[in-house]
């Protein structure tokens, strides 16, 4: 197997908001002096890693990200009938192995006597959840669920030997794709396997504003004919290139070996990135799409992006179709290093739709194997 795997995209999103900033505007980045539309990396993975595509292919090997596996532990000892300070003291010792538990000021602490029952212990239960999010492999949640058995039959709290349930190899394939950091056990952090590049036009871009307007229903205009509500949204199109790179030695190694789970992971990640478009404002724009080309490339050689083949950006003035043209540079561009620098891969596989060249299972073939 090849130590490399690199996935180079070209994929045509129609006006859309696929991923937005703190104002609800799409994300920009500016390059060789252009806006440019983005996607964060963030966005992708989560994208990839959510997406029914990724989860039927890797079922049994999907991990959770979440700060309250705390109250999950705390729940399912109650309906196992713990009482609720019990259940707090044998769980907070557990969720903490996964991070700092967020703690109530001393005014809360002091209020916690004025309210009811109910809502002291809701407020209680704020401190099994960790500060940060975490993700938590299936085979360390399958060791949790089984030391709460052995703690309710023998009524008492974890001692400090059966808390030792993180692993240093995982099993669940996000997390070893993607990496995990655990701030206060460092020994048990996975370096990602798999880099992310965000997802930029090849074209400048110019955001623009959809105002919208809802009728009532029952509003029958004769006595008042305006809208019931008056909004804005922010969208815009583009042509993304995106860029990924698979370390398939480390993702075996952060698999404790398992090669062939690695190569169901890859092949499972490429179809998402092929098919999978992010969520953001879908059903407003329905703005789902396949990628129109894809480079896949295999080999030992250092990786590089081939973005660089739009820091000129694709221009409408010069271009009768941004598609070919985009295509065009980003070949050149790979042609360009393999010139200077000598082959920077071993093998290539090319899907090009425009074409009608290559296929999506003979893609998933050469990825995977």
């Amino acid at each position: 197997m090849s130590r490399f795997i690199q996935l180079h995209l070209l994929t045509a999103y129609p006006p859309a908001n696929l991923n937005r900033d703190d104002m609800g505007s799409p994300k920009t980045a500016k390059m060789g002096g252009y806006d440019r539309l983005r996607v964060s990396s963030q966005c992708l993975k989560r994208t990839w890693r959510t997406s029914e595509q990724f989860k039927e292919a890797l079922a049994g090997h999907i991990g959770t990200r979440t700060k309250e596996m705390g109250v999950k532990v705390y729940d399912y000892l109650v309906n196992k009938g713990i009482d609720h300070d019990k259940a707090l003291e044998w769980t907070k010792p557990i969720a903490s192995v996964f991070g700092k538990l967020k703690q109530l000021s001393k005014k809360d602490k002091d209020a916690l006597k004025k309210l009811s029952e109910a809502d002291r212990k809701k407020k209680e239960l704020e401190e099994v959840e960790i500060e940060q999010l975490a993700f938590f492999d299936s085979e360390e949640e399958k060791v949790i669920f089984s030391l709460l058995d052995k703690l309710i039959e023998r009524d008492s709290a974890p001692e400090n030997d059966e808390l030792n349930i993180l692993r240093q190899k995982v099993s669940d394939v996000d997390i070893a794709l993607f990496g995990r950091m655990l701030a206060s056990s460092p020994a048990f952090n996975v370096e990602a396997a798999c880099q992310v590049a965000h997802a930029i036009s090849v074209h400048p871009v110019v955001i623009e504003d959809d105002y919208f307007t809802a009728v009532d229903d029952l509003n029958s205009g004769l006595e008042d004919m305006g809208a019931a509500h008056i909004g804005e949204t922010r969208f815009a199109a583009a042509l993304f290139y995106s860029y990924i790179c698979i370390n398939s030695e480390l993702l075996i190694e952060n698999l404790g070996g398992d090669k062939a789970l690695a190569n169901r992971a890859i092949r499972a990640l490429t179809e998402a990135a092929v098919k999978v478009a992010p969520q953001g404002k879908q059903n407003s724009f329905a703005s789902r799409a396949y990628a129109s080309f894809v480079l896949a490339e295999k080999g030992d050689q250092q990786p590089r992006s081939l973005s660089v083949a739009y820091l000129k950006p694709v221009m409408e003035r010069e271009s009768q179709d941004f598609e070919a043209d985009a295509i065009a540079a980003l070949i050149k561009q790979k042609d360009s290093f393999d010139k200077v620098y000598g082959d920077c891969a071993d093998k290539r596989y090319e899907l090009n739709v425009p074409k009608e060249e290559g296929s999506l299972n003979e893609l998933l073939d050469f990825v995977g194997q």
